[in-house]
């Protein structure tokens, strides 16, 4: 496939963050392609939105940051969701196991809850 001449919107937004990430580990290009197995040009193109990337290269460069290949997808200006995945990312490994176990248990009763509802609504709705 060519290189692109104008950056695509959606692999521009995946680049920049790329180099967000490749920044924040003080890494130059060099770097990260060696360690993620792409060429050095390859990368500043993907970094600019001007080539396409595959699943694969996502992959390898999420190992070269040693992310996971979630992290080259969020942006964290999109959404509530990309925002949380953020944070999550900057917390440390203590920090985050401590909070999947209170999130699960948050979770379960939150469905407790919902499904309690649920049989009251079912119940009135039989009664009517």
């Amino acid at each position: 496939m060519p290189r692109r001449t104008e950056p695509d919107p959606n692999t521009a937004k995946i680049g920049a963050r790329l180099r967000e990430l490749r920044l924040e580990r003080n890494m130059s290009l060099a770097d990260l392609a060696d360690t993620a197995l792409v060429s050095k040009g390859h990368l500043s193109s993907i970094e600019h939105g001007l080539a396409a990337i595959t699943i694969q290269t996502i992959s390898r460069l999420a190992t070269g940051l040693n992310v996971p290949a979630m992290y080259l997808l969020v942006s964290p200006t999109d959404s509530d969701v990309d925002q949380v995945a953020e944070l999550l990312r900057k917390l440390p490994q203590p920090e985050l196991v401590k909070l999947r176990r209170e999130l699960a248990k948050s979770a379960k009763e939150s469905a407790k809850a919902a499904a309690k509802t649920h049989r009251v609504q079912s119940g009135a709705r039989v009664l009517r």
